[in-house]
């Protein structure tokens, strides 16, 4: 996305469309223009988008996936930093630095997002075409579904700010909204986003039409909404643009943007990932905070389970560690938000809870062949979705999946042994609730 020089170009709008969270902006900033006067053409049309996607960026290169991996079994702890182990231990306060981090830059992200879609409409500029406002338009759309279903997922209902936060008014009397009221507000957002965007073309760092196709097919699975999911994933599976690579590591080793990716985020020499961090051994220059854990090893060293996916690991022993983030010199890994396995995957479960057992066994099947792992044996409806439940810990190993797959299937008692339903959700930030009396904290915290 050449984010570097576009926001030295335009670091005026892109210094206000990535403002603060909500809860820590100033009244009147010091540093920044109105943002009225910020998009008001179309370089900053283009810049505020960037902008958008740049803080999408910055809750996907670290706080957001972690949250997703070392809460599970397939992670462990292996730093000396506590808010990691809190994570891992399932035992997270109101002031953990990972989950506090995800939540306030999630919230920048819809900021940005509200900014883009208050704003350009208005603007004027005969440069700026239909076509591309329209796009930019979807492209914020998308960008505000994605953050709100990303908030759902992780803390329940929330507040739906639906302005851009220009002053400290617009925050008054926004109370808490219910799941489905949340979950609500994404759909409505990517039906605009599918009206609105293009149909695909060769990027896959950009919102198109069938990432607004595959993250509502993924948004009508948390709803249990099986028939709508399947319908959403067969779109994306049809497009012939898309496919399973093979062999596994293909998606993720240089050059980037397979047609496996529906949409991940690149990043730049100038605007570093560097995820990779937490992942390698000091002896390769990182922190090595998360392991995968003996179970997962295992599974992935099975030539029945995890056949080429051992490609994930890499190192021997207590030292094996995880490489699906792996430009250590350079930080140019994406973040990988949604691959076309996802979808297959996906219409498998849709499927098998409708009981189209063969036709969900053929999807779950074609994933497993990529990796060259023999077909399932699974036959009956609780065997084969635990089968797809297996095969997405495998498949996602160290994406953000498998605890936010667990809680929605209200399987995190039995597999994580976290039995109090209340710590299914993470908590919302004490400064959040300490700033706005309109925010409530989720139960038991």
């Amino acid at each position: 996305m050449k984010t570097s020089y576009i926001k030295n170009i335009f670091l005026i709008a892109t210094v206000l469309v990535t403002a603060s969270c909500k809860k820590y902006l100033e009244e009147i900033p010091n540093n920044a223009l109105p943002t009225e006067a910020a998009i008001t053409d179309l370089g900053t049309a283009r810049a505020a988008i960037i902008g958008a996607y740049d803080r999408v960026q910055g809750y996907y290169a670290s706080s957001y996936p972690t949250l997703g991996t070392i809460t599970t079994d397939n992670v462990v702890f292996n730093g000396t930093l506590s808010e990691y182990l809190q994570l891992d231990q399932n035992a997270v306060p109101t002031d953990n630095v990972i989950t506090v981090s995800a939540y306030q830059n999630i919230y920048r992200a819809i900021n940005s997002a509200n900014s883009v879609l208050f704003y350009v409409p208005n603007v004027t500029d005969p440069l700026l075409t239909v076509a591309e406002k329209n796009k930019i338009l979807g492209e914020a759309y998308f960008i505000r579904a994605l953050s709100y279903f990303d908030l759902a997922r992780g803390w329940g209902g929330v507040q739906l700010q639906l302005k851009p936060t220009t002053d400290l008014s617009v925050l008054k009397g926004i109370k808490r909204s219910t799941l489905d009221q949340t979950y609500d507000q994404v759909l409505a957002d990517l039906i605009q986003a599918e009206q609105l965007l293009p149909e695909d073309a060769s990027t896959r760092n950009r919102a198109q039409k069938s990432a607004a196709r595959a993250l509502r097919a993924r948004l009508h699975l948390y709803r249990k909404q099986w028939a709508d999911a399947e319908t959403y994933a067969t779109q994306v599976i049809s497009n012939t643009k898309y496919s399973l690579v093979k062999p596994y590591k293909s998606f993720f080793t240089a050059p980037f943007q397979t047609a496996e990716s529906v949409l991940e985020l690149a990043y730049s020499v100038n605007d570093r990932n560097t995820y990779w961090n937490l992942w390698y051994p000091s002896s390769a220059g990182g922190q090595y905070t998360l392991k995968p854990s003996d179970a997962l090893v295992a599974k992935l060293n099975n030539p029945l389970i995890g056949g080429t996916r051992s490609t994930l690991i890499a190192g021997t022993g207590a030292s094996v560690y995880g490489v699906l983030y792996n430009t250590t010199a350079t930080g140019t890994d994406p973040s990988y938000l949604i691959r076309i396995a996802e979808l297959y995957l996906i219409r498998a479960e849709a499927r098998a809870q409708q009981n189209k057992l063969l036709d969900a066994a053929a999807d779950l099947n074609l994933v497993r062949a990529r990796a060259d792992v023999g077909i399932t044996t699974a036959a009956t409806q609780p065997t084969l979705l635990q089968a797809i439940e297996d095969e997405n810990g495998v498949e996602f190993a160290f994406e953000a999946h498998r605890w936010f797959d667990l809680v929605r299937t209200e399987r995190a008692g039995a597999v994580l042994g976290v039995t109090n339903r209340n710590y299914w959700l993470f908590p919302i930030p004490y400064s959040d609730i300490l700033s706005d009396p309109d925010v409530t904290q989720n139960p038991g915290y």
